[in-house]
């Protein structure tokens, strides 16, 4: 039976908090007095692939030096609670069937996105397309959801549980409420060890919910592309790469280049070295609706990173836009290169060509375009796909 040795103060529970509340940790540097605690239930439910005595890494992994953005604010990760978190965001129990949890609709295999158009929940499918989790972190944009209804990550992070077509506990209409979820998951006795062994206690609250699933995705980063290779060997993004094909370096100029230069000027909205959508951007002309094909979407602001919209192998992770509407990255570009957006009243200005026009045309050669294309395929890593920290940790 493995037997994992819990450090406890004389007594009682000692709680080591930065920030004077409940939500500390176990002191464990009194050897005065131990106790221990029966690791076997996590054992049966994980086992080697949650070790609390050996936390995986989601605190200090490497991040490169020209990465400047970081929207962790008041919720630094830390290996206990992402661990926590990473059993909330692959545990099926977080639905009311027991059918889906948030990988569901965010897998690693796909960046943590959806190779489907649109994804199955406990009731219906999801209103848009799954949002690729790459780099969230690293996004300047600090409001979630393709509308930015949710002010933070923390936020949006039960916001598909309380979702009747998703995972629901929405609590009208008969579904049970995210109270009936946080009495489940109380039950479950690998969460008590789990919320002691990251809180101090096991409490469950949403609060707690929230907080520790952000740490995770926030955990999940991909920094070793293509692109990232050749970035650390130069001064700024405007030398031509070493380790680029001449097509790639083309796409890259074509990237950073402005319109009036004769350039795709993507980089107005998709600012590097991070590559994720400018928190000021509006609707980007893209408009449909999966269940109705006269209607429009306006609301449409945001936009996952760029980085991982391809696989390692140059595969592509799935539909791009809310919608799903475009297969490729080719369909994506050529959008850009001609937009035509005459009645879009919350269309980007940078997107209108000209002032008050009604699209851009950039009148990008085919050759352009496939540049533009091998560029942005540089911007894909390989290990975000394999490492065992983002994984599933249920046995199976």
């Amino acid at each position: 039976m493995n037997i994992r040795k819990v450090v406890l103060s004389i007594s009682i529970i000692t709680l080591v908090s930065c920030s004077g509340d409940e939500d500390g940790y176990v002191d464990v540097s009194n050897e005065n007095n131990t106790i221990t605690a029966n690791s076997a239930v996590l054992q049966g439910v994980f086992g080697d692939n949650i070790d609390l005595d050996n936390l995986a890494n989601y605190a200090n992994q490497l991040i490169p030096n020209y990465i400047t953005k970081d929207n962790t604010g008041v919720n630094p990760i830390t290996d206990a609670k992402a661990t926590l978190g990473r059993v909330l965001f692959y545990d099926k129990n977080l639905s009311v069937d027991n059918t889906i949890a948030c990988a569901s609709c965010h897998q690693q295999a796909f960046a943590f996105g959806d190779n489907h158009d649109v994804s199955t929940g406990v009731n219906g499918v999801t209103g848009r397309h799954s949002m690729r989790l790459i780099n969230t972190r690293f996004a300047r944009e600090t409001r979630f959801f393709w509308d930015e209804r949710a002010n933070t990550l923390e936020e949006q992070t039960t916001q598909p549980i309380q979702d009747h077509a998703e995972m629901g506990f929405s609590g009208q209409n008969g579904d049970p409420a995210l109270s009936d979820l946080l009495t489940k998951l109380e039950a479950l006795d690998y969460y008590q060890e789990l919320f002691q062994f990251a809180y101090g206690n096991t409490t469950i609250s949403e609060a707690r919910l929230q907080e520790s699933m952000a740490q995770f995705i926030r955990s999940i980063q991909s920094f070793d592309a293509k692109y990232d290779v050749g970035r650390s060997v130069v001064q700024n993004d405007n030398q031509q790469f070493p380790n680029f094909t001449a097509q790639e370096n083309e796409g890259k100029d074509l990237f950073f280049r402005p319109p009036n230069q004769n350039g795709a000027g993507c980089i107005t909205c998709h600012a590097a070295p991070e590559f994720d959508i400018d928190p000021m951007s509006l609707n980007n002309g893209v408009i449909g609706v999966f269940t109705d094909a006269t209607a429009t979407d306006l609301t449409v602001t945001r936009a996952p990173t760029l980085r991982d919209i391809f696989n390692s192998a140059g595969v592509i992770n799935g539909a791009l836009m809310h919608d799903a509407s475009m297969a490729s990255a080719t369909e994506a570009i050529e959008h850009y290169n001609a937009i035509d957006a005459t009645g879009n009243t919350n269309l980007d200005n940078r997107l209108r060509g000209v002032p008050g026009g009604n699209g851009q045309n950039l009148n990008l050669t085919t050759a352009e375009i496939q540049a533009l294309e091998a560029f942005i395929k540089t911007l894909s890593g390989a290990s975000v796909y394999t490492d065992a920290k983002w994984s599933n940790p249920f046995i199976n």
